[in-house]
Order: C-alpha cells, then structure tokens, then sequence
C-alpha cells in the first residue's frame, strides 16, 4: 500500500471511502487492516508543526467502527432477504396442480366438467344474475342466484347451455350483475383454476400460470384449494 504524504487528506475515513469505492469492481476487499495502514501511514507523514490532534483521531476511530458494523448489517439483512426468496420460491413451486381461487372474468371448462367462483357483493341486493359467455362472445347460460346480502356469494356452472347441452371445454366469460335501485351493476369475479407452472421474477417476484386464464401474481391469490 502507498503511504500518505502530508499534502494529503487528513481524513482517514474518507480516504478508506474512496478505496472502497476505487476497489468495488475487483475481488479485494478493505477492512480493519487497511482503515489501521491508512491511519499509521498519516501518522507517519503529517506536519510535525501541525499533528493532528488526538480527538481527532479517536473520532474517525468510532466512524469506522459504525461504519464496519453497518456493513455486517447489511450483509445479514441480504442473507435474510435471499432465504425469504428461496422459501417463498420453494412454497410457490408446490402450488402447481393445485387450484387456486382468483380475480377473473374468465373461467376455464375442463375434464371436471364445472366452473366454480366467487362474487363480491358490496351491498345487499334483490337478486344476482350469473351470464356466461363462449369464447365467440355468445351467450350460453344465464343463471339466476337470487338475493343476496353484501359479502361473497359463490356460483357453480355445470358446464351446461340452457338447454341442458353439456358444452366443449375451453375459456369462458363469466359476467356477474346485481340488482340495485340505480339498475344493474357488474360485480367482481373470483374463479378456480388450476395452476400449470410458476415464474420467478427480478426481486423475488411470484407468478402463477393459470390453465387458460394467463397469468397472475401470487400476492393476487384469494385462495388455495
């Protein structure tokens, strides 16, 4: 290591900074080795018209000494954060092949033979009616679920037309409206599906891909079945 002439700076701990900084793209590291050269070397070259004061010294001490046990934080802060991704990773890859509940307008006919969900009713109303609709956009079943009190009401359609004609497998629109003085209103949908695969994204993100209804992040999962 260079020693420090005395037209250098006179502070040890900016000095240690910007080592760090200078040495931040290599495989080195600088710890309390190099913080006590650097301050041995000032010594050794200040002014001896001018030394610099004791305090001083005792001060960049107790500096490097939060600054060393902020770096240790930090660390183990980045240890936790990196297992709370390998769990939250290790939990989302056993969702797969289970069926989850989540905010859709679309619901996905399979070898079951039945959709289920939820609806968000936010004030009671004289009567909810359930529309389902082909991936063409015709409508294929209206069913009526009566009245309901503000809260979640569940649905099951049998995969079924009006007719009683059991209808291919594939996407479906589901539209869901309450009765209120003011008219109809659309009410929000929650629907099964199966989860196919799990994608972990920059962050530690979640994503679950749902058979047929695309994508969703787990923070959106109402529910686990």
């Amino acid at each position: 290591m260079s020693a420090i002439n005395a037209t250098e700076a006179s502070d040890v701990l900016g000095q240690y900074r910007s080592r760090q900084q200078q040495d931040a793209s290599g495989n080195s590291e600088l710890g309390k080795n190099e913080f006590m050269e650097l301050m041995l070397a000032q010594l050794k070259n200040q002014n001896p018209l001018e030394p610099q004061d004791n305090g001083e010294f005792i001060s960049q001490l107790a500096q490097f000494s939060s600054l060393e046990e902020m770096q240790a934080l930090s660390g183990r802060v980045d240890d936790v954060v990196g297992q709370f991704r390998s769990t939250q990773a290790l939990q989302a890859s056993a969702m797969v092949g289970k069926t989850v509940l989540a905010p859709s307008e679309v619901g996905m006919l399979g070898a079951e033979g039945e959709v289920t969900g939820n609806i968000q009713v936010p004030a009671s109303t004289g009567g909810v009616r359930l529309s389902i609709q082909s991936p063409d956009g015709e409508l294929v079943r209206q069913i009526d679920l009566g009245s309901s009190s503000a809260g979640v009401k569940s649905f099951s359609w049998d995969g079924k037309d009006g007719n009683g004609n059991k209808l291919p497998d594939g996407p479906y629109k589901i539209v869901a409206e309450g009765s209120y003085p003011q008219g109809s209103v659309q009410l929000p949908t929650m629907v099964s599906a199966n989860v196919d695969s799990v994608s972990l994204g920059q962050g530690g993100s979640v994503t679950l891909n749902l058979a047929g209804m695309g994508s969703i992040a787990l923070s959106d999962v109402k529910q686990i079945n």
